[in-house]
């Protein structure tokens, strides 16, 4: 049994071939080819936080499996009433297939993973969002070819999805660029635990910096859920971080624009780069049900 808690819980050479799968799943989606796998197999989905993309695509990507997909919101259950985290698991992992997980703390989800008798994914936590990196990576796969090599710049907050590239460092072999605010840096434990395993990851406070000849330019909002109240500070604090076609200029020529949605326009990217040429925006937010699905596929094997 394997869970899917970090990117690291995969292999560089496991990751890859998710990626490669996922592409086989979406042509076959494409020409309406049915590939129902994990007939008769059920996903149990529990949400603290709320979502669109990971709700959708997964429920979405279930059915298509053949599978079923159920939805639990925390609130309207026995975790929302003080259950221990430790019984939700075993009970839950004794009647379906396979669990993920959208939460807050990374804890909860590693609680429900030691004490689940199925497969774990992360569909987000505070510390991580790995699910997003492989539709990123496999979007990038698409428009520009293999990762490995290649420059990518981060631009805004040191969040879970700045972890998560660095992670992507150590498992698809790209260079990262992180550039932050100072005091809005990633965790340092991250950041150590990836240089350690030959991640090439550089940070600075310098957009312009980490743009330079970038392949792939990213970002994120500059609150994420949970920060909301810090909104103002941010704002301040975040001035000069925007990915504008200022920032995009200084990439290669050829450089794409990701954004895991939804976007705030205006802060963290102009409409003009989140709606321009370079922007592969939509293709990602799709591209997170195709590469769920093979990930769905190699944990259910």
């Amino acid at each position: 049994m394997r869970h899917f808690l970090t990117l690291l819980d995969i292999s560089p050479d496991e990751a890859g071939g998710i990626l490669v799968r996922a592409g086989k799943l979406k042509a076959m989606q494409k020409a309406g080819s049915p590939h129902r796998t994990q007939a008769g197999k059920t996903l149990g989905m529990i949400f603290d936080k709320a979502s669109t993309r990971t709700r959708v695509s997964f429920e979405v990507g279930m059915y298509q499996l053949g599978g079923h997909a159920l939805f639990l919101q925390s609130g309207a259950t026995q975790l929302g009433r003080g259950e221990p985290i430790e019984d939700s698991a075993r009970v839950l992992s004794r009647m379906v297939d396979v669990v993920m997980i959208r939460t807050h703390a990374h804890q909860t989800l590693q609680t429900f993973a030691e004490y689940s008798h199925v497969p774990v994914i992360n569909g987000l936590t505070d510390l991580t969002h790995p699910c997003q990196i492989l539709a990123d990576v496999f979007t990038f796969i698409e428009h520009r070819g293999p990762i490995a090599g290649k420059i990518v710049a981060w631009i805004g907050d040191g969040n879970n999805m700045a972890h998560s590239w660095i992670n992507g460092a150590v498992t698809f072999g790209y260079r990262l660029r992180i550039a932050c605010p100072t005091g809005y840096c990633p965790d340092e434990r991250m950041l150590s635990a990836a240089l350690d395993l030959g991640a090439q990851v550089e940070i600075t406070d310098d957009p312009i910096k980490a743009a330079h000849d970038a392949d792939l330019v990213t970002t994120d909002v500059w609150a994420s859920m949970g920060h909301e109240q810090e909104q103002a500070a941010r704002e301040k604090a975040f001035a000069g971080f925007t990915v504008d076609e200022r920032v995009m200029a200084h990439a290669s020529p050829d450089a794409i624009f990701l954004h895991c949605l939804p976007a705030h326009r205006g802060e963290e990217v102009t409409p003009e780069v989140l709606e321009g040429p370079q922007s592969v925006v939509w293709d990602e937010a799709e591209n997170r049900l195709h590469a769920q699905k093979a990930l769905l596929e190699f944990l259910l094997r």
